[in-house]
């Protein structure tokens, strides 16, 4: 059987994921785990009540009033680990903390928990349906975790001379790293990108990088054989995946350290007043979008085909990504003080978790038109943003410490 960006899945690892419950879906993400870009919606589909697992059926609230959890839970979220805090595995959701807890997503039950597994701010990494993490021994290794026991699947040997190698992302051949070189007085001037092979542990290649690059701030995905990856010094570049070749990388005039989207050929970034779309093959770009004077573009997500994304002045935009036209431009959320930054969607309906928790909280919009449907905001006024990330008819909803399992309505 072969993966979406060709190459051969051994059959060995289709038995595991099926016996583990995750399922051929896998393969068709072939990214960095089960965030919001990831998810299989319906086209056409509409906000109606749904089975799901179990013979779920859940009702649609009326207009306006948000639906109530179906459970809650406390998290040991560190607040460090970016947009990759939160991830859902097949039907396990994970929140990187410590201990690492999977936790069922139809009831919201400890599955398992491991205490010392990760390390502070440790990004939930996922590829060919392996968990990978740096080894919280600090020994230089990689460990991979099977998502639905967490147990150890999987550890790489690389050797005193890599300085706490970092998953930034993974695909079905290789766990890609930000590592330090480590020199004779135990100092690392120097840091590399590099990949390392999941059937041996090893390295496969690695580059170097500019000096005086951070090894910190960097946001990446692996998809179609492209490493591609944003950084606090302003840049999108974009690799080879076999064998690590810069193919291209642009400057751009505003860090993008947290979300970008990838449609087909194109990687879609956030810089400042504009959409910018980059071919991946060349870097030429293809179309850029602007907002309103003042404002500036909230991270995009491609969703069911659709580009989704929010400004600093709080309006939601719906784009086709091939093309950069704008397919709707909402404004129900001006008198907000607060924008969303990462969406999920399920049939019909666009879900928005917002950067803070003043008037925010999980929006749900009308995926067609953008217009406000609910809000769900937990009433604790705790400060820190909401994450927000769908599983089947289900989402889950994480703010500070807490974890929700809401339907998906």
């Amino acid at each position: 059987m072969s993966s979406r960006d060709g190459h051969v899945v051994p059959r060995r690892q289709i038995l595991r994921l099926a016996g583990a419950g995750l399922g051929l879906a896998v393969f068709g993400a072939g990214v960095v785990g089960c965030g919001p870009e990831e998810e299989a919606d319906v086209p056409g589909g509409s906000s109606k009540p749904g089975g799901g697992k179990n013979g779920d059926s859940f009702t649609t609230p009326p207009p306006g009033q948000a639906p109530k959890p179906l459970w809650q839970t406390n998290a040991a979220n560190s607040n460090l680990a970016g947009n990759d805090a939160l991830a859902v595995i097949g039907d396990v959701a994970l929140v990187s903390g410590d201990p690492l807890v999977g936790r069922d997503m139809a009831t919201g039950k400890e599955k398992w928990s491991r205490k010392g597994v990760t390390t502070p701010g440790a990004k939930l990494i996922v590829g060919g349906g392996t968990l990978y993490l740096a080894s919280a021994e600090y020994d230089g290794d990689v460990v991979g975790l099977d998502p639905a026991t967490g147990k150890e699947t999987w550890r790489s040997r690389l050797g005193k001379q890599y300085e706490q190698p970092r998953p930034m992302a993974a695909d079905d051949r290789h766990v890609y790293v930000l590592a330090g070189i480590l020199e004779k007085d135990f100092t690392t001037p120097n840091n590399v990108i590099a990949a390392i092979d999941t059937t041996t542990g090893k390295i496969a290649w690695r580059e170097q990088r500019d000096a005086g690059t951070e090894e910190f701030g960097i946001t990446a995905a692996a998809v179609g054989g492209r490493l591609v990856y944003t950084d606090y010094r302003e840049n999108v570049t974009v690799r080879d995946t076999a064998t690590g070749r810069q193919l291209w990388t642009k400057k751009i005039s505003r860090s993008n350290n947290r979300r970008f989207a990838v449609h087909e050929d194109l990687v879609i970034v956030a810089d400042g007043q504009r959409l910018r779309a980059f071919e991946l093959a060349g870097g030429k770009e293809r179309w850029s979008l602007r907002t309103e004077e003042f404002s500036a573009f909230n991270d995009p997500h491609v969703l069911d085909g659709v580009l989704y994304a929010a400004d600093s002045a709080r309006a939601m935009w719906a784009v086709n990504p091939a093309t950069g036209k704008q397919i709707w431009h909402n404004e129900d959320l001006r008198e907000s003080a607060t924008q969303a930054w990462q969406f999920a969607k399920v049939k019909g309906t666009l879900y928005g978790a917002t950067e803070f928790d003043k008037d925010g909280g999980v929006h749900a919009f009308d995926a067609a038109t953008g217009k406000l449907r609910w809000t769900y905001n937990d009433k604790t006024g705790d400060i820190q943003q909401w994450y927000v990330v769908a599983a089947g008819n289900r989402l889950a909803v994480m703010h500070g410490k807490r974890l929700y399992g809401l339907p998906a309505v």
